[in-house]
């Protein structure tokens, strides 16, 4: 996938994680498409220990990954962030 292409991928990833994950995040779009962006790299790496496949095309499985793959980072930088 080119850059433009990353960066689509990215924001919709992203905005779906966003849309999913419960309590507001603050993240303006440019955060947005870093998350989604992160996210898939996280997702692929995911998807490829458990033998899900990689996050190499613009298809349903690797928006899923993507996903999946955000959600955790979001999971993650909400325990760092948190106020005590």
């Amino acid at each position: 996938m080119g850059i433009l292409t990353w960066i689509i991928f990215g924001l919709i990833a992203g905005a779906i994680a966003k849309f999913i994950m419960p309590g507001n995040q603050g993240m303006g779009w440019l955060m947005t498409i870093i998350l989604g962006i992160v996210g898939a790299f996280v997702g692929g790496w995911i998807g490829s220990m458990l033998g899900w496949g990689t996050v190499d095309e613009f298809d349903i499985k690797s928006m899923l990954l993507a996903v999946v793959g955000a959600l955790v980072v979001l999971w993650i930088y909400g325990m760092v962030t948190r106020r005590a």
